[in-house]
């Protein structure tokens, strides 16, 4: 279902996820079947992504639906769990929200969403700077990314998803409730 360079990146993303399984204590397997599966439909016709997606039961943000792509996690997490029977929901969830964020993500979420942005063969400006915070504070590494990655879309004129600016919002509190700097 993929081609060398996705299949590339997956691999790469669930060793990361299981690395940062291990670092912040969470069921590594878990985190490897999510970062193995988070684009297992990015390859996938759009129209059938977009048909998967209208019929997972997950509500779909307007501004995912005018995105085509954001369509892959949603319907990557309707074929897990149609096609290959994985129910687990955290697995699934993972999936789902692996390109937008939401508020109050659980660990696992938060791992593949993070692992996905700093996988091996990621080399964006900076991206070192990002496996760092990833490696250290997972909540300081979801404000940082979602500041990052809101900051690429609003400059390449993209909406934005709800979920993906509640995320920002909530992890800047937490910062903030913390003390740290915004920096």
């Amino acid at each position: 279902m993929l081609g060398k360079k996705r299949y590339i990146h997956s691999c790469n993303v669930a060793d990361m996820c299981i690395k940062l399984a291990e670092i912040h204590g969470e069921d590594v397997k878990k985190a490897y079947t999510a970062g193995i599966l988070h684009d297992c439909r990015k390859e996938a016709d759009a129209e059938v992504q977009r048909a998967e997606m209208l019929s997972s039961g997950y509500y779909v943000d307007p501004a995912e639906l005018a995105s085509k792509s954001t369509w892959h996690g949603i319907s990557a997490a309707y074929y897990i769990r149609e096609k290959l029977g994985i129910e687990d929901e955290d697995i699934l969830n993972a999936v789902r929200y692996h390109t937008v964020a939401h508020a109050a993500m659980t660990k696992l979420e938060k791992i593949v969403y993070l692992g996905d942005l700093v996988s091996a063969e990621r080399d964006f400006p900076d991206v070192e700077k990002y496996r760092a915070y990833a490696l250290k504070d997972l909540d300081d590494a979801m404000y940082r990314a979602l500041k990052w990655s809101i900051g690429n879309l609003s400059q390449n004129d993209k909406k934005i998803p709800v979920s993906t600016i509640e995320a920002y919002n909530y992890y800047m509190d937490r910062r903030k409730k913390k003390g740290d700097r915004n920096d």
